[in-house]
């Protein structure tokens, strides 16, 4: 028979934590709403991040993803320099689901329609870029690598990150709805660390920055091969063990 009050301590411990997407969804639904009914108005500057971060108690990598979603939604606008502004109220016919992976097989399902997605996007990045894309791209995969040895999870994130950054410089929002529609599907969990996996991220920065369209969707195309191979390999280890 269980006991009728649990062990000391177990209270919080059993408690599964929220993982940062559903933080993320959260915070947008917040904002979502305070759109809908005028508490920020269409036109209206959305508070800094920092004042975000203090007022839902949400890290900057969750202000910044439920950003992204907004903008994807076509409800945000940022400006490089100048702010985020209100543009669009939401609508009930426009959701922004999530997207689940149950499987090994749905994640080699979405790393296949990387493949078809983000070579494009990689030629329309290194075509269209402009210097402070170029910047954000290489800022993000500068946090990526800084973090790769310490966290998968925040690996992962900064994954996303560095994507997203090459989605935006296509100067195509259907890229960032897509890209954000996936969202944190778009990574494994489980990260490969390696100086192979840093050079194809590299190689794909060098060629957005010299505007080579042909060499970034080669380089895409060579990482996000690659990438699937790695994780087909790495699931197949973890089953021998």
């Amino acid at each position: 028979m269980n006991s009728p009050h649990p062990p000391s301590g177990t209270d919080t411990a059993d408690k599964p934590r929220k993982r940062p997407r559903n933080l993320a969804q959260g915070l947008v639904q917040e904002l979502q709403q305070q759109i809908a009914t005028g508490t920020l108005r269409l036109g209206e500057k959305l508070p800094t991040e920092s004042a975000i971060m203090a007022q839902q108690s949400v890290s900057r990598t969750v202000v910044r993803e439920a950003l992204q979603r907004l903008q994807a939604a076509g409800l945000v606008e940022t400006r490089h320099g100048v702010g985020t502004f209100v543009i669009a109220k939401p609508s009930d016919s426009s959701p922004l689901p999530d997207v689940v992976v149950d499987s090994v097989q749905d994640a080699v399902a979405i790393l296949e329609l990387r493949l078809s997605l983000e070579i494009e996007t990689a030629g329309l990045a290194a075509e269209r870029r402009t210097e402070a894309q170029l910047h954000a791209i290489r800022e993000a995969l500068k946090t990526l690598q800084d973090c790769e040895a310490r966290d998968d999870q925040a690996a992962a994130n900064a994954d996303l990150q560095f994507h997203l950054r090459i989605a935006e410089a296509t100067g195509n929002h259907y890229f960032i709805d897509i890209m954000n529609h996936l969202k944190d599907s778009l990574v494994p969990r489980k990260r490969i660390q390696s100086e192979r996996v840093n050079h194809e991220h590299e190689e794909v920065v060098a060629a957005i920055a010299r505007q080579d369209s042909y060499a970034a969707r080669a380089a895409m195309r060579l990482h996000l091969t690659n990438s699937r191979e790695r994780f087909l390999t790495l699931n197949n280890d973890n089953r021998g063990a």
